[in-house]
């Protein structure tokens, strides 16, 4: 049995009313294990708090709720208020919540742990060191952390020194970090900067794939030098970029050995600072396969004992394994040329940077 009961039958007439004139509470609700007030109603609020410049409700609690609300058909807690916040969380532990909202129906239909309607902002998070609004999600089967609809966006992050939305997974299996599905004809992520990237994506094995059509309207900018192409490389063949190529007889490309050779077939791009800007032909293949530079700059062994290379010298194959040389004769060069020198090299063998223009 309750010390304090109070009864009302007229609607008008509060059922216990509690006034104070001096600023302090006009009703205090403690207890040392339990709810500090409790609030039950069959239709209506179980708890009404209602303020016109401070706290609706507040309840304190040494091991229990502060304030405990419930209803079997309408809100457990209603606060209101015309100039403040009308439900305030204050928690000074580490690692809890100041207002945990929880819903135990376990079923795919259960409404929402916490639930917000505004005109204005729903729900607000505001945090001076770690998230201002925190979601996490156990179910197996794809349901969300965090998810919002609008009619405009249905989440925004805003942030003045990191990343507006962040997006994390320990799958090692896939899921996404942050996925964007459009069920109609618009974008499923869209990335906007002013002075940056758009969409930066870095990856392990690749920083972006792409299943189907890309369509880009500005310049495409690659920072490394040559167009490439995989090739199948003879068995027992071991080659290291900057190597001179020519075909075999099963179309497998071996280290050129001859001399003005027409199967020559481009470079092993990848050498001192010139990497592959493009890569055809990727595939999955049992045999080594490795890049060959059909285009752009690459880096070329040469031998000079065949002719000193000046800067804008033809280059051909040489007798030297896998390496070029100094195109001297027009006439047996035709059809076997690799490229241009791009630097010098007096004697010797080495490595220099060429341009290549198979021809």
């Amino acid at each position: 049995m309750a010390n304090l009961v109070g009864n009302s039958n007229d609607p008008n007439v509060a059922a216990v009313f509690g006034e104070h004139t001096a600023g302090q509470a006009a009703v205090i609700g403690q207890s040392n294990n339990g709810r500090g007030v409790l609030g039950i109603s069959e239709a209506g609020q179980g708890v009404w708090g209602h303020s016109v410049s401070s706290t609706g409700v507040v309840g304190v609690s040494k091991s229990g709720y502060g304030t405990s609300g419930e209803s079997d058909s309408s809100a457990g807690v209603v606060g209101i208020s015309n100039q403040f916040n009308a439900v305030r969380g204050i928690s000074h532990a580490e690692g809890h919540g100041a207002v945990v909202g929880i819903n135990d129906n376990h079923t795919p239909k259960a409404g929402p742990g916490v639930f917000g309607q505004s005109d204005g902002t729903a729900v607000w998070g505001e945090s001076k060191t770690w998230m201002g609004v925190f979601g996490k999600s156990e179910s197996t089967t794809g349901g969300a952390g965090v998810m919002g609809e609008g009619v405009g966006p249905g989440v925004i992050g805003v942030s003045k020194t990191w990343h507006g939305v962040y997006g994390e997974t320990p799958s090692t299996t896939g899921g996404a970090g942050v996925w964007g599905e459009h069920k109609g004809g618009g974008s499923g992520v869209v990335g906007i900067s002013n002075s940056g990237a758009g969409v930066y994506g870095k990856g392990g094995r690749v920083a972006g794939f792409f299943e189907g059509d890309v369509e880009v309207t500005g310049d495409i900018r690659l920072t490394n030098a040559d167009c490439a192409e995989d090739f199948n490389i003879g068995s027992d063949v071991t080659v290291e970029p900057g190597t001179v190529m020519v075909l075999g007889q099963e179309g497998a490309l071996f280290p050129s050995q001859l001399a003005y050779d027409k199967r020559v077939a481009g470079v092993v791009s990848g050498a001192g600072d010139y990497k592959p800007g493009i890569v055809l032909d990727k595939q999955q293949s049992e045999s080594n396969r490795q890049p060959i530079a059909l285009l752009g700059k690459v880096y070329c062994k040469v031998d000079a004992q065949y002719g000193a290379i000046e800067v804008g010298d033809l280059l051909t194959t040489s007798p030297t394994p896998g390496h070029g040389m100094k195109a001297t004769d027009p006439l047996k060069a035709f059809g076997a040329v690799i490229g241009k020198a791009l630097r010098p090299l007096k004697e010797g063998q080495g490595l220099i940077p060429i341009l290549i223009a198979l021809q």
